[in-house]
């Protein structure tokens, strides 16, 4: 008897959106104030750091992705280059880890907009918006793609909106600049690169894209195309809202704001913030559903390579996912969910992205001596995963520096 495997049934614009989905729900919705906080009006300058920091590991990510379109992407790439069981087993831990914080973190950011509408216990949100979209999760990839293709659209117009009702923010630019480009003051960096490791939470999902490669058509060109379009689209919008927000509003209002979105609509409209909060909720359920669908696919990759118990590697005939995995996940991300606050768990989410990311870099240094230019793959120069490495590496050692004082 044949074993279930899982269904190639995602396109370009379904991989697309798969990604833009998880990139923008994890951002502007929920982290904006965070990043003001520590950057003020210097919080767009901690994007755009944020976005090259992330587009020289994304450029990798498409390399690899397209060599080896299979689940669990990060331990089997690290396979590939290093040829170490065990290595591969704790890259595939340190991803499932990633999805988990992230998960949390958008659960614990969509009680913070729901509370807003209903004066409900946070953990019973918490627990609700977990359970809705782990049954989505596992009730099929082209159902759970199609939910995630809606919610995104709705949440790229409710960006869209925002910048609409306050762009006109934006044209006080010319006189605000001094205010906007960063002086040489040390005091003024330190809060740019603090708020860049927050910001750079909100680019956590295009590698998501590479773990659900088994399930995408051609992904060898799909995947790549997908993660371009994604970071692209999303650093544009982060840039915009960014810009939009420390203009638009004094900054005592917006910093640590933990529904930013929703202030800038009410103060810049007079009217009660209910459209553009729903629509944050909405994003923010987007991210949930996708960081449990990819933490999902690792951990089912992981089994089905004989790392962990082959149960984990098991495909439901019926539904076509792997329900072991996304039960184990769904559970672990209620238990961080209701453990840890907001900002913690970001943090953590994007200290561990940055280990995995300098890793899949440096995977892909070995990789490109081992096999220069395989046929049907688009490679890259060698500088690129390189500099992706340094980087990755000097922002972990910084913020390790930072976390432990020694500065």
């Amino acid at each position: 008897m044949a074993k279930t495997t899982l269904k190639r049934t995602l396109s370009l614009p379904y991989i697309t959106f798969y990604g833009l989905g998880t990139i923008l729900g994890a951002g502007i919705y929920v982290l904006i104030g965070e990043v003001a906080g520590k950057a003020g009006m210097l919080a767009p300058i901690s994007f755009l750091l944020a976005a090259i920091i992330a587009g020289f590991t994304a450029v990798s990510y498409a390399e690899l992705s397209a060599r080896m379109p299979k689940s669990a992407g990060e331990a089997v790439y690290t396979e590939t280059a290093f040829n170490k069981k065990n290595l591969s087993l704790i890259v595939g831990i340190l991803v499932i880890f990633t999805g988990v914080m992230s998960s949390a973190t958008l659960a614990r950011g969509f009680s913070n907009y729901f509370q807003l509408f209903f004066q409900i216990p946070s953990w019973l949100i918490i627990i609700g918006v977990i359970f809705i979209m782990g049954l989505i999760a596992c009730w099929g990839i082209k159902e759970s793609a199609s939910s995630i293709m809606i919610i995104t659209i709705i949440e790229v117009a409710g960006l869209l909106l925002i910048i609409g009702i306050a762009g006109s923010s934006l044209l006080t630019i010319p006189d605000r600049l001094p205010e906007l480009i960063p002086s040489l003051d040390s005091a003024l960096w330190m809060g740019i690169f603090l708020g860049s490791f927050l910001a750079f939470f909100a680019f956590i999902g295009f590698e998501d894209m590479v773990n659900v490669a088994e399930e995408v058509k051609n992904p060898e060109r799909n995947i790549p195309w997908g993660i371009f379009i994604a970071l692209g689209l999303a650093t544009l919008l982060y840039m915009i809202v960014a810009l939009v927000a420390v203009l638009a509003l004094p900054l005592e209002s917006i910093a640590g704001n933990e529904t930013p979105l929703s202030t800038i609509y009410e103060q810049s409209t007079g009217k009660s913030p209910t459209l553009i909060s729903i629509i944050s909720l909405f994003a923010i359920v987007n991210g949930i559903l996708v960081q449990i669908i990819m933490g999902s696919r690792v951990l089912y990759g992981l089994g089905r390579h004989g790392w962990i118990p082959k149960s984990f590697g098991e495909v439901n005939p019926k539904t076509r996912t792997p329900l072991l995995s996304t039960l184990v996940v769904i559970l672990i991300v209620l238990v961080f969910a209701l453990w840890l606050p907001l900002g913690t768990l970001a943090q953590l989410a994007s200290f561990v992205i940055l280990i995995v990311y300098a890793l899949m870099n440096l995977s892909l240094v070995r990789i490109k001596k081992q096999t220069p230019n395989p046929k049907g793959v688009k490679t890259y120069g060698m500088w690129i995963p390189v500099t992706g490495f340094l980087i990755c590496t000097g922002v972990v050692l910084f913020k390790a520096v930072i976390s432990f004082g020694i500065v």
